[in-house]
């Protein structure tokens, strides 16, 4: 299939897991890619982030699939930066036609007992980062002058409130807030704004000590074999957890022509997390 072909995609944090998967898949059928990561750790982040090493693995197996990709290291917290590096890839690839809004850091503890930084370091990532994606593409959008579609990646915690996780929550649920703000604003030059809102996703994001810890606090060094049948019980689907290909599925759906008349929503990649 090409569906995308003659069109130019922005992912951010393209480096691994979710944002590497969108690339590939819209390279596959026929996109040229933007890709920015920040490439960097975070220091309230109890995981390790992508790297520039990641970012270029992801250009080489785009490439592989004969697509051109214009990919910075690039934080998505920073705007002037972030526009330099949209600016760059659509003056080589010549448009912009759908924004992926992928970046995105994880991270638990007590809400009273969060750090201002580590509050900080999460809004600016998971919220600012995003108005600062939209931000910088729309103008391209509406230059390119047919169009085009932002999907914004949210979570099940920007319809629900998770425990340990409010700093999370609150710029998820935010992420829905500003779809539904731009929806209504870009609406008339044809440009669509959606949410995608996964569940755990099989990345290093969901696996990784840090969170085994969140689940089994009084284990001394709890292992994934512990964790997924905790992982399990929060879907009514009997899974632990959703694949990349799942997410990217929706995320190519709502960047289509198959939902040219979809806006303005979220669409749960759950399991069934949201009505259990």
């Amino acid at each position: 299939m090409n569906r995308f072909e003659g069109r130019v995609v922005l992912i951010t944090g393209a480096a691994r897991g979710q944002g590497r998967n969108h690339a590939l898949r819209f390279a596959a059928e026929g996109a040229d890619i933007i890709a920015v990561d920040a490439c960097a750790d975070v220091d309230t982040v109890g995981y390790d982030l992508a790297t520039e090493e990641d970012l270029a693995e992801t250009v080489r197996l785009v490439e592989k699939a004969d697509r051109r990709i214009v990919a910075s290291k690039t934080d998505v917290r920073n705007l002037d930066d972030l526009k330099a590096a949209v600016d760059a890839g659509v003056a080589e690839l010549g448009r912009l036609d759908v924004v992926v809004a992928n970046a995105g850091i994880a991270g638990s503890g007590t809400t009273h007992e969060l750090s201002a930084q580590n509050w900080h370091n999460m809004i600016e990532t998971n919220l600012t980062g995003v108005w600062n994606t939209t931000t910088a593409a729309t103008p391209h959008i509406l230059a390119g002058g047919r169009g085009g579609s932002m999907v914004l990646i949210s979570s099940v915690a920007g319809t629900k409130g998770l425990p340990y996780n409010a700093h999370y929550t609150a710029a998820k649920h935010g992420v829905v807030g500003l779809m539904k703000s731009l929806a209504n604003e870009l609406g008339p030059q044809n440009i669509r704004v959606n949410t995608v809102n996964p569940t755990n996703v099989d990345t290093r994001m969901l696996l990784n000590d840090a969170i085994y810890k969140l689940f089994l606090p009084d284990e001394e060094a709890p292992t994934r074999e512990q964790v997924v049948p905790l992982l399990h019980g929060m879907h009514v689907l009997d899974i632990p957890y959703v694949q990349v290909d799942d997410v990217s599925n929706v995320v190519l759906f709502l960047a289509g022509d198959e939902s040219r008349y979809v806006t303005g929503i979220s669409v749960p990649v759950d399991a069934g997390v949201l009505i259990k």
